[in-house]
């Protein structure tokens, strides 16, 4: 396996310094290029065959997304990493210097920086081989050159939408997507129904990657999470930076799955740092103290909805009004079931866990319910659909207007859909009464 990897890597190596032929020591333009293009997994000899395509420097910049600024630490760097692969070695040191110029603490920043000034004397085998910086952390910084350079070479489409965002109630002006495989945090704006991207950010996560299962395990969540609180700078810990946003981890399907831990927040960073390695926090979702603050104008509490995801997935608008449509028709198919008080229509819509079993019981009370009532009527309003990671399961949240001949109420209403058998089932509901005075402000 070993012997494969090198083969393999020698190849990388000997693509990447095609690409730098012009460079007065091509050996150190392909030696940057290589290990801030080269997928994590490719930076150990103990991986065989890599997950994902190797992405390798091209002459081809129209797929770069043009810089909107190059006033940001990030954005200087980002068009350093671009200039080392158009082999324009002067103009990235320039841009470093820019960039360590406005924060000094910039650790990344502070390693182009001598590469690039040891490459003028003699080759480089790699990037930050001539620091000395120990392994773990040159491997944290070559981790995070290879995630800032991808954010450019790898970006979306602007006319893109994400498929786990697929509608937001009016109410939630934007929300936060989480792209843990990118370590990239996207800020979606609600316009006319659609999320638009506006904004994206460098992001740390948990040192051991995701799927949180126990305390302590140093791992990220996944799923959908509400942003229950703003804690500000006073009082918290300097870790956190300049304030932070615990999030309502475990949630109502974490817990059904018996994952444990708390304490997963979105915070900034330590006064003396500009920006952590991809994976080095607990568990939290980590971002600049800068990009906090910009983060902050956007932020409502109780309302910014965080989708946590191993990889976004970006489809077009007309795949992702089909993605839409087929979960409100699925909605709505549970809600006219209920009005038409068929108990066996509507008790198809859950999983087996909700009518069996354990969920015996809650199935036994919902029949005898519905057909107690000599009428139901039901409106749904301020709904939002999101997918979990790989798609087979949703979330759905709304305000529910329930009347019947015996009883009038509202709640806000939350249903964990997974897909079986190629049909959408619930299979977990939960509900929370709204205030008459709630109800009445709503109207």
């Amino acid at each position: 396996m070993k012997t494969a990897f090198n083969h393999l890597l020698h190849r990388i190596r000997k693509i990447a310094k095609s690409v730098a032929k012009s460079v007065a020591n091509p050996a150190a333009c392909a030696a940057i290029i290589v290990l801030a293009t080269t997928p994590a997994s490719l930076l150990s000899a103990n991986d065989t065959v890599p997950a994902a395509p190797i992405l390798l420097a091209s002459a081809d910049t129209s797929r770069l997304l043009p810089l909107t600024s190059i006033a940001s630490p990030d954005a200087l760097i980002s068009k350093a990493l671009q200039d080392i692969r158009a082999s324009r070695m002067d103009d990235a040191l320039r841009e470093v210097n820019r960039a360590i110029a406005l924060r000094p603490d910039f650790k990344l920043a502070h390693l182009i920086r001598g590469d690039l000034l040891t490459a003028r004397m003699r080759p480089l085998a790699g990037l930050g081989a001539a620091s000395k910086v120990p392994s773990a952390s040159l491997d944290d910084l070559r981790d995070e050159a290879r995630v800032r350079l991808l954010r450019y070479i790898d970006q979306p489409a602007a006319d893109l939408l994400p498929r786990q965002i697929l509608q937001l109630a009016p109410h939630q002006k934007y929300a936060l997507l989480a792209d843990t495989s990118r370590a990239r945090l996207y800020l979606f704006e609600n316009i006319d129904g659609l999320p638009r991207l506006k904004s994206d950010f460098y992001m740390t996560i948990g040192k051991n990657g995701t799927d949180k299962r126990v305390e302590g395990d140093k791992r990220t969540p996944m799923g959908v999470y509400q942003i229950i609180e703003q804690l500000p700078r006073a009082g918290l810990a300097d870790l956190y930076g300049d304030g932070a946003y615990p999030l309502n981890y475990p949630n109502e399907w974490d817990r059904l799955q018996g994952h444990g831990g708390h304490g997963i927040w979105l915070h900034g960073v330590p006064s003396n740092t500009y920006s952590r390695p991809p994976r080095s926090s607990d568990g939290c979702v980590v971002v600049a103290n800068p990009d906090l603050k910009e983060l902050s104008r956007w932020i409502k509490v109780g309302s910014t909805p965080v989708i946590i995801t191993d990889r976004t997935d970006w489809i077009s608008q007309e795949e992702w009004e089909r993605s839409r449509d087929d979960l409100l028709t699925q909605l709505n198919r549970w809600k006219n079931d209920w009005e038409a008080r068929d108990p066996d229509r509507f008790l198809l819509h859950y999983s087996s866990n909700m009518t069996s079993g354990k969920g015996a019981g809650w199935a036994k009370d919902k029949r005898r319910n519905i057909q107690g009532k000599e009428w139901i009527r039901i409106n749904l309003s301020n709904i939002s659909l999101f997918l979990y990671g790989n798609g087979d399961m949703a979330y759905a949240e709304f305000t529910q207007s329930y009347s019947s001949n015996t009883l009038s109420s509202m709640s806000s209403k939350r249903l964990y859909w997974q897909m079986q058998q190629g049909a959408w089932r619930v299979a977990l509901e939960k509900a929370q009464d709204i205030p008459t005075s709630n109800q009445l402000a709503q109207r």
